[in-house]
C-alpha cells in the first residue's frame, strides 16, 4: 500500500468508523458532560475522584473522536474487484493450513484500521499478514513471531 497519507478502507470499514464517530458524538459525549456536571456539583474539585475520572474519560473520548474524524477525512474506499487475482493481496481471503497443528484457518487481509482477528480480518501490517502478501495457493509461509516460527501452507486465495 502506498504511504500517501490516505487511510484505505472497505466501504464496510468506513461505515463502521462513521457509526462509531456518530455514537461517540451523539451519545457518549453528552453522557460525559452530564457526569462532569454532576461530579462538579459534589463540591471541592481538588479531592473529587469522580470529577477527575470523568475529565480523564473526556480526554480519551475527545482523542478518539479526533482520530476517527482524521481517518474519515483521509479515507479512500478500496474496491477488491480492481485488485490483482491469484495472489494474496489486500482484501484477499486466504485459507491456510497450520503445518504444526494441521488445522485450517481463514483470514481476510485488511488495512490496520480494519483489523479484527476475532472476526478473521488480519492486518497486512501484522507478521502473518505481511508474510502472506504476494504469496499464491500452494506456497509455504514461515512467520517469525515472539513465540517462535509459524509455518503455513496456503490452500486457497480468493476475493
Amino acid at each position: 500500500m502506498p504511504d500517501d497519507g490516505f487511510v484505505y478502507l472497505t466501504r464496510e470499514g468506513k461505515e463502521k468508523l462513521a457509526a462509531e464517530l456518530k455514537e461517540l458524538k451523539s451519545l457518549k459525549r453528552p453522557e460525559l458532560v452530564r457526569a462532569i456536571a454532576h461530579a462538579r456539583s459534589l463540591g471541592d474539585l481538588s479531592e473529587n475522584a469522580e470529577y477527575h475520572a470523568a475529565k480523564e474519560a473526556q480526554v480519551h473520548l475527545e482523542r478518539r473522536i479526533a482520530e476517527l474524524e482524521y481517518q474519515l477525512s483521509r479515507a479512500r474506499i478500496l474496491d477488491g474487484n480492481n485488485l490483482p487475482q491469484g495472489e494474496a493481496r489486500l482484501l484477499s481471503k486466504v485459507r491456510l493450513l497450520d503445518l504444526k497443528t494441521n488445522e485450517q484457518e481463514e483470514h481476510t487481509l485488511v488495512t490496520p484500521e480494519e483489523a479484527d482477528f476475532d472476526n478473521g480480518k488480519l492486518s497486512i501490517k501484522s507478521p502473518i499478514g505481511a508474510a502472506l502478501l504476494g504469496k499464491k495457493e500452494g506456497d509455504t509461509v514461515e512467520v517469525k513471531v515472539p513465540a517462535g516460527v509459524l509455518r503455513y501452507r496456503i490452500l486457497s486465495v480468493t476475493r
